[in-house]
């Protein structure tokens, strides 16, 4: 079970701790809050997704990302365009051998089909969080047997101490000190970054450029700290994508805001594109290891 807490500040008590037992008793109702023993109260969404996000955790009227980043990241995936990174994850959680009931979080799970996917296969006891509501709805629709919650994970997670025994991190942003924290001893944090040449051809069509940056080696060094590296390994596929997809790549990779940007794209008969994730697996040191460091 995972153990959510409460986002209001100052508060952080466990308002949920069975995510299936709560959102049994509120199946049928039109609306539904959820009341933790603290006194406060969450919007629970009619799809299912708990909105944990505070007003002073804002950063806009409509957080998260755009709602067309978020129907093309969901028309990309149910193309087929995700299944090598998919099977990555899967062959990198079956080295991990992982029971029934793993908890689980991955950290800006968007419109939630890798989650949802890996969910399935491995009966995790898994959360999504994202900062955009847009993406949860469509998540919680779609896969109902996971939590999704909108919260702001750069502020801080909405779980409980050492809770955790698995969390993604997959193209987004990450607090290591925050997820030191919400895993187990032991735990594993399985972070997937763009490789160098991801979308290469599609930045150079588009953008003029397809500057090559290596992150793997910036991202160990960030969690030297309080993590070991347990793991790496790619995913790369090399597909054929229409003028209508391109500009899907683009947008759900936030480089298609530029009118003359989706313009060039949308030009394009077509093109042949890179896409390739480096993905590494952490183990979280014990407390006296990470503190000694």
């Amino acid at each position: 079970m995972l153990a959510v807490r409460c986002t209001v500040r100052g508060c952080g008590a466990t308002i949920l701790a069975g995510a299936a037992t709560e959102r049994s008793k509120l199946e049928g109702a039109r609306t539904a809050v959820l009341r933790g023993p603290c006194g406060h109260c969450f919007d629970i969404a009619r799809s299912g997704y708990i909105n944990l996000l505070q007003p002073q955790d804002r950063r806009s009227r409509e957080p998260g990302d755009a709602t067309e980043a978020v129907a093309a990241r969901r028309r990309l995936f149910d193309a087929g365009t995700g299944a090598a990174l998919l099977a990555s994850l899967a062959a990198t959680l079956t080295e991990l051998d992982l029971p029934p009931g793993t908890r689980t979080l991955d950290i800006g799970a968007g419109e939630g089909s890798l989650l949802g996917a890996l969910a399935g296969r491995f009966a995790l006891a898994a959360a999504g969080i994202d900062l955009s509501a847009r993406a949860a709805d469509l998540a919680a629709r779609r896969y109902p047997g996971v939590l999704w919650l909108v919260a702001n994970a750069d502020r801080g997670l909405p779980l409980a101490d050492g809770s955790v025994d698995l969390i993604l991190s997959i193209t987004a942003r990450r607090s290591p000190a925050e997820c030191t924290r919400a895993l187990r001893h032991g735990g594993h944090l399985v972070i997937a970054v763009p490789a160098p040449d991801d979308l290469a051809e599609l930045r150079e069509a588009v953008l003029g450029s397809a500057a090559r940056e290596e992150r793997v080696a910036k991202l160990i060094a960030a969690h030297a700290a309080r993590f070991e590296l347990s793991g790496r390994r790619q995913a790369r596929a090399r597909l054929r994508f229409a003028a209508p997809q391109l500009e899907d790549l683009l947008v759900s990779t936030y480089r298609g805001g530029r009118a003359g940007r989706r313009e060039r794209a949308a030009a394009l008969d077509g093109l042949e594109v890179t896409l390739s994730q480096e993905i590494v697996v952490f183990t979280r040191r014990p407390a006296a290891a990470a503190t000694a460091d």
